[in-house]
């Protein structure tokens, strides 16, 4: 049986007030907007003492221009918000385009840019119930003392699963940090690493505050995803790709991928494509940067070579797209 524990609900309204709130209640989680945390806990995965509720921090809630012509915005925007907002349509299409893909409605009228970029990895021997779990033995990420995935590996293979994280990455995005040691900010991509059971470098005592974006400077951006059912489910491989276009020519090219490891990837070598000409050829050079930069694993219910080639797919499907359509 599936119940909710009691907790508490602590409602901090700076952002130092909720930084000092965790520090004198060690045992809270921070929450934003709860789709990710709250059937967690219903599960028994998680059963904080505490929740931390961000909501009323206004300062997270707010999306403004920076000096330069980028764009600061806080981690307590809402995916909705990320979807509708002008200026993210204008200056970064495929930002919009990712959150507008996450979920339902429902779910992104309360979901949050941090939720979504802090996002647990999921495996289908965790997101289960108790009982489910305890009569498999718990796994690796929780309880357990083996990955069900891979059983001869000391690593969580579980699968990061956010939409928004790879088109932030192709727009060298930084995230700014708060915690008990002041604040700091880091690149996105360093946000992350390869284990599905601590997936985040950031400490449970740490905000992730706001994301700053610098100016688009000309990128086409977009990005595509693949899902059991289109209307609500997390993808099964996400491709988020910037390119610059000069004639016939691909000029630049930067790309991220989601849902194919335990962390989001931005691919190494697509660098080396630039000046090339956007031919046949070019296209099977981008595909061959995916096979030994991804491992997708039977974390979902799909094969995972069904997810090595529609994410080939998608690639080369999105670059066709935006090269259309550069300037």
């Amino acid at each position: 049986m599936e119940y909710m524990p009691p907790f508490e609900v602590l409602k901090p309204s700076t952002i130092d007030e909720a930084v000092a709130l965790h520090g004198q209640t060690p045992e809270a989680r921070f929450l934003a907007g709860g789709t990710d945390i709250i059937p967690n806990i219903r599960r028994g995965i998680v059963a904080p003492g505490a929740l931390i509720e961000l909501s009323g921090i206004a300062e997270m809630q707010e999306i403004t221009q920076t000096e330069d012509g980028g764009l600061n915005i806080g981690a307590g925007v809402t995916l909705a918000q990320l979807e509708t907002d002008p200026r993210i349509a204008a200056a970064y299409p495929a930002i919009a385009k990712a959150a507008s893909e996450v979920a339902a409605n429902s779910h992104r009228n309360v979901g949050t840019l941090g939720g979504n970029l802090c996002l647990d990895t999921r495996c289908v021997y965790y997101n289960q119930s108790e009982w489910w779990r305890s009569s498999n033995d718990y796994c690796l990420k929780h309880r357990g003392e083996i990955c069900h995935v891979a059983p001869k590996s000391k690593r969580c293979f579980a699968a990061f699963s956010g939409d928004v994280a790879p088109t932030l990455m192709i727009m060298d995005a930084t995230v700014d940090l708060a915690g008990p040691n002041g604040r700091r900010t880091i690149a996105l991509p360093d946000l992350y690493q390869a284990d599905g059971a601590a997936h985040l470098l950031i400490g449970k005592d740490e905000i992730l505050t706001a994301v700053t974006l610098p100016p688009n400077d000309g990128w086409a951006t977009g990005y595509a995803k693949v899902r059991v059912r289109v209307s609500i489910d997390f993808p099964l491989a996400g491709i988020a790709i910037a390119l610059k276009r000069d004639g016939e020519k691909l000029k630049a090219i930067k790309i991220a991928v989601t849902g194919l490891d335990s962390q989001p990837i931005t691919l190494a070598g697509a660098d080396a494509l630039a000046n090339h000409p956007f031919d046949d050829a070019l296209l099977q050079s981008l595909e061959g940067l995916l096979p030994k930069q991804i491992q997708p694993m039977t974390s979902t219910l799909t094969p995972p070579g069904y997810r090595r080639r529609v994410s080939g797919n998608l690639i080369k499907a999105l670059a066709k797209e935006l090269f259309a359509t550069a300037g």
